[in-house]
């Protein structure tokens, strides 16, 4: 009888798998789908969302053009057989820095409304939470080593 080999990594029941490379495909998915629907809505309606936050509708339409596009790049890496580990660097460097200004933004620059001061930080920490879950996934996959097969 065979033992099966499961990935101490705290990801595996997130990710739903002990296979990094899966891992970190899902995870770029998610981001991807979450990043592209976010600039659907900024794009489709910034008017109303930006009454709503506080935000300026230029901004939100600006941002949300750059998000479809940003998400779709992150789609065309999950939907990789083998993303290449410097693109998902890239991902993983560009979800930290979209955090970090969403929180400076907030306290240097935007006055939004009070559904704003909600939804920017939380927003924030989805996209922090991303980056955090793509390097673990990529950490993972680098200690694995090697495909084999």
């Amino acid at each position: 009888m065979s033992t099966p080999t499961y990935s101490a990594h705290p990801l595996t029941v997130l990710a739903r798998t002990s296979d990094p490379r899966t891992m970190l495909r899902r995870f770029l998915a998610l981001d991807a789908v979450v990043t592209a629907g976010n600039g659907l809505a900024y794009a489709a309606a910034p008017g109303p969302l930006g009454r709503f936050l506080g935000v300026d509708s230029g901004l939100l339409l600006g941002l949300g053009v750059f998000l479809v596009l940003y998400g779709a790049g992150v789609g065309y890496l999950a939907s990789r057989k083998s993303p290449p580990a410097l693109a998902v660097r890239g991902v993983i460097e560009a979800n930290a820095v979209w955090a970090v200004l969403s929180v400076v933004a907030l306290v240097a620059w935007l006055s939004p409304s009070t559904a704003g001061v909600v939804w920017i930080p939380l927003q924030a920490v989805t996209v922090g939470g991303f980056a955090a879950v793509q390097y673990a996934a990529l950490r993972a996959l680098r200690d694995q080593g090697p495909a084999r097969g």
